[in-house]
């Protein structure tokens, strides 16, 4: 079984719930992350935690969402440095458009204290969705600004692009969610499609602090957490295929072999 029939097929046995109710509750602006690479197998084994607990996000019938996020950093890729130095004051600038609604949202997440993570995210055109506009570049600055008095670095442009199904489980009362990603795709330019291992579901627990009831879930199946930035695993993968700066990816070494992007 593909992950991608694994996570509808959990998805499937959830009740629904709707968009509103799920931002209304659940709109997890700081929050911490708790990110887990499982193989089909050890989802399927997961997955009767996910729908006897948790809701599924539908809307219009559907509970699977297809998303692009082009990620912008300078020419040197300060952005990725960063994390790979494990810099306390580090963030990503990416927009992320949700292509079955055609929406698209401009987001700066930065880390946090205590393992936290940080959103800010305003509205962004999607003919845009490839570029910074002049509003866009003033609602980095604010971010930045607001967040750890840094300016917008210059010489922004996109870097990469990453594509993906997305499933939502949710609990609104709790303000939780459980994304399950699956057909992880990048592109870059210059750089033909490269594909994740149709297998493998990048699980993530998304809740106001650590310790949630799909984290317990996960530990009693001796799951563990990993260190997973898809921009950063983007980069590493496309460092193994011989393209772009020979930036070191250790970090990520793991997972990306794990991926086995094509």
């Amino acid at each position: 079984m593909s992950a991608r029939a694994a996570v509808a097929g959990a998805a499937g046995r959830a009740d629904g719930v709707g968009l509103a109710a799920v931002t209304a509750a659940a709109d997890l602006r700081t929050r911490v992350d708790r990110k887990y690479l499982l193989t089909t197998e050890e989802f399927t084994r997961l997955a009767p935690g996910l729908y006897g607990h948790l809701r599924a996000l539908e809307i219009g019938g559907r509970r699977a969402f297809a998303y692009a996020s082009v990620y912008f950093d300078t020419p040197d890729l300060l952005t990725y440095r960063q994390h790979l130095q494990g810099r306390r004051r580090r963030y990503k600038i990416r927009t992320r458009a949700y292509l079955d609604s055609g929406d698209c949202l401009l987001e700066v997440k930065c880390a946090g204290g205590r393992e936290e993570t940080i959103k800010h995210r305003t509205a962004h055109p999607m003919a845009a969705r490839d570029r910074l506009t002049a509003a866009g570049r003033a609602f980095v600055a604010t971010a930045l600004a607001g967040t750890y008095g840094l300016p917008v670095p210059p010489g922004l442009r996109p870097v990469l692009t990453t594509a993906y199904r997305r499933t939502t489980f949710a609990d609104p009362d709790a303000g939780l969610r459980v994304t399950c990603d699956t057909d992880v795709t990048i592109t870059a330019p210059g750089v033909p499609e490269l594909r994740a291992a149709p297998d493998l579901v990048i699980v993530e627990v998304k809740a106001a602090s650590a310790g949630s009831p799909p984290e317990r879930a996960l530990r009693r199946h001796r799951l563990r957490p990993v260190t997973l930035s898809k921009y950063c695993v983007a980069i590493a993968a496309l460092r193994g295929h011989g393209q772009g700066p020979r930036l070191p990816a250790n970090p990520w070494h793991r997972v990306t072999r794990r991926l086995a992007f094509t």
